[in-house]
């Protein structure tokens, strides 16, 4: 069975590393982008099933990226977890009206909460 892809776009190359591991670990085919700006080009390159996507990142924010691949038809229906550090309700809220499938603060989380989330928007079991 093939694996399924998750695109990776996180500035934080420690954290960034550490997700990669253990998300490959876990089965999945892992790719990174440390930029709003590749993430775009890698999302349409990759097709990744699921996109973890941070918000607050140095050229476009995860914000911006959530807006333009909702609106682009190859990567519109793409399952995006938002895995950020903004814990405000109005941050959130923001997400969900760009069409966010979970929003889920890096504070509040840990990595197997994180992995649990996106087995659930892929429909993987453990």
């Amino acid at each position: 069975m093939a694996k399924h892809k998750i695109l990776l776009v996180e500035d934080d190359e420690a954290l960034a590393q550490m997700y990669t591991m253990r998300l490959t670990a876990e089965g999945f085919d892992v790719n990174h982008a440390a930029n709003g700006e590749d993430a775009l080009s890698v999302a349409v390159k990759y097709r990744p099933d699921l996109i973890l996507l941070d918000a607050m990142m140095p050229k476009i924010s995860g914000f911006d990226v959530l807006d333009i691949l909702r609106n682009t038809p190859e990567t519109a229906n793409m399952r995006i977890i938002m895995l950020t550090a903004l814990s405000q309700e109005k941050d959130k809220e923001r997400a969900e009206n760009l069409g966010v499938d979970d929003y889920l603060v890096k504070s509040q989380v840990v990595i197997a909460d994180v992995i649990d989330r996106i087995r659930h928007h892929l429909g993987v079991e453990k």
